[in-house]
Formats: C-alpha cells, sequence, structure tokens
C-alpha cells in the first residue's frame, strides 16, 4: 500500500544559488543568525498523536525555552498556517511533509536556519537532511521518516508458486504467473486517486524531477529514469495486473486480507493498522526488500515528516534546539517509538536499530522474514538524490487530476509526465523562478 511521497547540493554556493531562485518568487524567508539569552516561550503546532506528552517532557527539562504545543489536525493546516504567516501570528514551529517545506519557501514563510541547524546535521541521514534543506538552505528540523519496503502473503506466493520479487521486473513476471493461476487475483493495488506509486517507482529508478543546478532549476518527469519507472507502471496498468482499491474507501483493507492483492509496498507507519485491519491472514504476511531497478545500486523511497520553523520566529536557535530534541535525542524516540504513544513516528536518525523491534506487531507476520533487519535496510537504502522543487505540492496535484486517467487507460504515463514537465515548467515560468528542461 504507498503513501503519498532529494540530492541538494551543499554548501554556500548552493544556499547562495537557491536564494537567487526563491527569490524570484517571494524571498527566501528571514534568515536566522542570532542566538537569543533567558527565558522564551515558542508555539508549535503539530498533528502526530504523542507529540504532546514530549512537549511536556521537555518544558520540565527546560525551564528557559517553554513551548506551547498546538493541536493543529485537520484538512486545511496548511492553508491555516499560510494566513496566520501573513498576518504575523504565526507559531515558531509546525510540522510539514518535504514537499510543502520546499512550497513554503520557496513562497518566502519560512526562516532560513542554515547556520543555526548545523549542529544537528550530523544527527539525520543525508536524505532526511535534504527534506528540510531544498537546494541547500535549511529552514527546519528532520522529524521522521518512511522508508518504503514490501509485505507479502507468503502462504499464497507459495500457492500460485511463485517467489519473493526482487526486482520490479519480478513483479511483473510474478504478477503474469498469478494471472494465469486465478484472474481474479493481483499482485499490486494503485488507486485512482493516489499517484504515489510513481513517484515511489521514480525516486528508486534514480530520477531527480527537481534539481536546482545554479541559478535554476532542472525538470526530469521525463529522464530516462523516470520513463523507466513509468514503464513498469504502465505494465501494471495495460496487462490488468495491479487492483484498484481506494485508500478512501473504509473497506479498503479486504482487497489484501482475503487475498485478492497479495503484495503491497509499505512503511513502518502502516505496520500497526495492518495488525487491526488483518484478522483472517495475520500471520500470513512476511516483510521483505522493496522491488530494486538495479540490484548493484540498491535505492528506496521514503517520505519525510519534518518541523518547519515559520517566518516570524522570534527564537529560531531555540526552535531548532527543540526541535532536534524532540526528532533525536533516546528520551524523546524511546518514547515516540513505542506504539503505546500512537504517533507511528520512524525516526530519520542515522541508527535506527534501537527502535525497530517495538514496532514489529509479532502476530502480524509470520517471523520468516527478518523484519527488523528488512526495515533497518529500508532506512539505509532511501535514495539521496530526490529534491522537493518550488511547486512539488501544485504539481503533485495536477498529477492526482490525470492519474485516474492512467488508471482507466485513456492517458499513459508518459504522456501524463510529458505533460507535467510542461506544466511544471509553464509554472515556474510564471512564478519567475528559472527552469529548464534536464534532458
Amino acid at each position: 500500500m504507498s503513501t503519498i511521497r532529494m540530492q541538494a547540493l551543499a554548501g554556500t554556493a548552493a544556499a547562495l544559488s537557491l536564494s537567487l531562485v526563491l527569490a524570484a518568487c517571494g524571498g527566501g524567508g528571514d534568515t536566522a543568525d542570532r542566538t537569543t539569552e533567558g527565558k522564551v516561550s515558542l508555539q508549535f503546532w503539530s498533528w502526530t498523536e504523542g507529540i504532546a506528552d514530549q512537549v511536556a517532557v521537555w518544558n520540565k527539562e527546560h525551564p528557559d525555552t517553554q513551548v506551547t504545543y498546538v493541536n493543529a489536525a485537520g484538512d486545511t493546516v496548511y492553508q491555516k498556517l499560510r494566513a496566520a504567516i501573513t498576518s504575523g501570528n504565526a507559531p515558531c514551529l509546525s510540522k510539514m511533509d518535504g514537499m510543502n517545506l520546499a512550497t513554503f519557501a520557496a513562497d518566502g514563510l519560512l526562516t532560513d536556519i542554515t547556520k543555526t541547524a548545523a549542529p544537528y546535521k550530523s544527527r539525520y541521514t543525508a536524505p532526511a537532511w535534504n527534506a528540510v534543506s531544498p537546494g541547500g538552505a535549511t529552514y527546519g528540523i528532520p522529524a521522521g521518516s518512511s522508508p518504503l519496503f514490501t509485505a507479502y502473503r507468503a502462504d499464497l506466493f507459495r500457492k500460485y508458486g511463485i517467489e519473493q520479487p526482487k526486482t520490479w521486473d519480478d513483479v511483473i513476471a510474478a504478477g503474469k504467473a498469478v494471472r494465469r493461476e486465478d484472474k481474479d487475483v493481483k499482485i499490486f493495488n494503485m488507486a485512482g486517486e493516489d499517484p504515489s506509486t510513481l513517484v515511489d517507482l521514480s525516486w528508486q529508478a534514480g530520477a531527480q524531477w527537481y534539481e536546482i543546478d545554479g541559478d535554476h532549476w532542472k525538470i526530469g518527469l521525463t529522464s530516462p529514469e523516470a520513463l523507466r519507472a513509468a514503464g513498469i507502471v504502465q505494465q501494471l496498468v495495460d496487462d490488468g495486473l495491479a487492483s484498484n482499491a481506494s485508500y478512501q474507501d473504509p473497506g479498503v483493507f479486504k482487497t489484501w486480507d482475503l487475498g485478492r492483492t497479495i503484495m503491497m509496498t509499505t512503511s513502518t507507519w502502516q505496520l500497526p493498522i495492518y495488525d487491526t485491519n488483518f484478522p483472517r491472514s495475520r500471520g500470513e504476511w512476511q516483510l521483505a526488500d522493496a522491488p530494486l531497478f538495479d540490484p548493484a545500486e540498491p535505492r528506496t523511497s521514503s517520505n519525510f515528516d519534518v518541523t518547519a520553523v515559520l517566518k516570524g520566529c522570534k527564537y529560531p536557535d531555540r526552535a531548532a534546539e527543540f526541535a532536534a530534541w524532540l526528532s533525536s535525542s533516546e528520551e524523546s524516540l524511546t518514547a515516540l517509538t513505542d506504539p503505546k504513544s500512537k504517533s507511528g513516528l520512524f525516526p530519520a536518525v542515522k541508527d535506527v536499530s534501537p527502535y525497530v523491534d517495538k514496532i514489529i506487531p509479532k502476530e502480524m507476520f509470520n517471523g520468516k522474514s527478518g523484519s527488523a533487519k528488512v526495515i533497518t535496510t529500508a532506512a539505509s537504502r532511501v535514495g539521496g538524490q530526490w529534491q522537493y522543487g518550488p511547486d512539488y505540492a501544485a504539481m503533485y496535484s495536477e498529477m492526482q487530476k490525470q492519474w485516474g486517467r492512467v488508471m482507466k487507460r485513456q492517458l499513459t504515463v508518459k504522456d501524463m509526465l510529458t505533460h507535467l514537465q510542461d506544466w511544471v515548467l509553464a509554472d515556474l515560468k510564471a512564478k519567475g523562478v528559472k527552469a529548464v528542461a534536464a534532458h
């Protein structure tokens, strides 16, 4: 089951380049290069369960930096954040995903904390730091990751005589083999409203849809790597190998629990959900590495949650200190990765091994897959080349509009990517942002 899903150039030159690129569409926001003394208060918006408890722990241990937690859950949170920033009433910190951080940064709604955040960089993986540093300038602290791996029905794989796929070509071959045995059983699922499968496969294939290059962006939605990923998705569609269960349907879990779809890509935060919603197939599932495009260069994808420092934050140094404690201290991570917290958080730090075992539902998987090793391997394989561009969120919305047509075979994946390439180039030009086609 997919979820909605950067290598940035490092150093002063890259940060300058980004500031020039972003300045064309409103500026890069405030720059934080000061430190504060004495007692300060910060407001923090989030919607992750368990966070409020950790804010209370922080406040008890750090009397000079008091954080007020606001539960900002809701579908309009990003609109509310924009309005708050525009009116000068924004919190200092807010949870975001990587693509919205890039968009907020491009719109001048965040604070550049590159110097302030530098001491914390070594705690996190390179892809996680990329997610808070679009183009090189840093606007927040990584909060959590969602490295992708595979779960499959080991009992039904045995029944249909297929092996666990090692590559995406193997997935296609397995899907065809299953179809010959039972035309109603699918190897994979792709929902009509969710194009994240294409994002994931493009990331895994080594594509760079957005890449900062000097004073401009290079747009590579039709690169050879992107088209290679598109080819796999097209085969799944053309050969009828994928189900189309909607993730908005409360009954979506039945397609896997009843064995109508027998494999999925998934991540850590979803595992407890399966344990609750797969009553018939509990114990029949097995975890495996995500299918590869090139076994010599194993790569997977990941979504990243981040804690962004918003424009107007008076104490960015304290904000960064708190955000780093929340997402990298042993004290905080031990609590947040406990299933009892219900946070679903998986760390974005370099060493995730202390936090893996307890997030794996013991009765959900058959114990033969080395689940902990699969998860730690996935965390280490996230491709570092992926980058979120200044209009990534808008591009994703446009892709969602086209994706349903792809699933209905009214539009090819290649044609959709060609449309998106032209759309992004025109959109960035209209915003005054320099951009060229990468190929």
